[in-house]
């Protein structure tokens, strides 16, 4: 796959794998990046634009964050502004393909 294809924000600093949430033989599949701040590390996810965020905040997290059980401890950011309705598509959202989703913890950490 070139990275023409999936989108050069895409080809940056992911893991090699991709997960995949888009059904066989969808007409349109897009290919997002989703970055996780605790981890330093992001996922290429392969989806639909009718897939939720929820959905992608799900599997992101299972892969990037398996230690965490409460996922709603963790918002997700679309262009530096938090998606308060997880249950919107991601088109509703505003995301394109080749968008970058960031997970990050609600809870500020003091920095020492």
């Amino acid at each position: 796959m070139s990275s023409t294809s999936i989108g050069f924000p895409n080809t940056l600093r992911v893991r090699p794998e991709t997960l995949t949430l888009a059904p066989a033989g969808a007409a349109v599949v897009w290919t997002l990046r989703v970055q996780a701040a605790e981890a330093w590390d992001a996922v290429r996810v392969e989806c639909t634009p009718d897939t939720t965020v929820r959905a992608i905040k799900q599997a992101a997290m299972a892969d990037l964050l398996p230690d965490i059980e409460h996922h709603e401890q963790y918002l997700v950011k679309l262009r530096g502004a938090e998606v308060f309705n997880e249950g919107l598509t991601l088109q509703q959202a505003g995301a394109l393909n080749a968008s970058t989703l960031f997970l990050t913890s609600r809870r500020r950490r003091p920095v020492r």
